[in-house]
């Protein structure tokens, strides 16, 4: 497993942190900013569960709990922009990354079903 991409996972779970420490305080927010960090800390730590992983198998589950725990970091982050509680250019740059481990992780899985086979 990469090591440049297990430092990349953790930075994305630190600046969604920052993004929800920013936020204004409320119900919405509150809710919303939890669920936001639960899923964005949540990519970094099943990546590092997957690079233990004991067969490509467990791989492949590990790293799809990675591809839905992104997914679902984009979900609230669309979410706290379409409400009104940031504006897109605040949650821009961690939608790209987002969308960018994504798609990396998608790839990882591809290819270890292939190799699988």
């Amino acid at each position: 497993m990469s090591e440049h991409l297990k430092n990349r996972t953790k930075k994305f779970a630190l600046e969604v942190i920052k993004l929800v420490e920013q936020l204004s305080k409320g119900r919405t927010t509150d809710i919303i900013g939890k669920q936001l960090i639960r899923s964005g800390t949540s990519v970094g730590a099943n990546y590092r569960s997957a690079s233990r992983a004991k067969s490509p198998a467990d791989f492949i589950s590990k790293m799809g709990i990675v591809e839905k725990e992104a997914d679902e970091a984009i979900y609230w982050m669309e979410l706290l922009v379409e409400s009104g509680s940031l504006k897109s250019d605040q949650v821009e740059p961690l939608i790209k990354e987002a969308n960018e481990l994504l798609a990396i992780t998608v790839s990882s899985i591809k290819t270890a079903r292939s190799n699988k086979k």
